[in-house]
């Protein structure tokens, strides 16, 4: 295994917060997957799901990206907030 390599597992189970390689490479696979598709498993990914609705709206909120990209593997969330004066 290359030294790059190693960093790259290393820092994927960092951001999985998994505690085995194995188990961040099964994680890593399974959102790739989901978000990818073509696949019998998934046949529309959440990819081509979000760029096909920003072609049929013109635009998609953060609202709308945070809905489609959300999964148990990496949950998304958007909050828009803003104000007028002092808070």
């Amino acid at each position: 295994m290359t030294d790059s390599r190693e960093r790259r597992l290393d820092n994927l189970q960092e951001a999985t917060g998994e505690n085995t390689k194995s188990k961040a490479l099964d994680r890593a696979a399974e959102f790739y997957l989901r978000m990818r598709g073509d696949t019998t498993a998934v046949p529309t990914g959440a990819f081509t799901e979000l760029m096909e609705r920003a072609e049929k709206q013109g635009s998609v909120t953060p609202e709308e990206i945070a809905e489609i990209l959300d999964t148990d593997d990496l949950p998304v969330k958007a909050e828009i907030r803003w104000s007028v004066g002092d808070s």
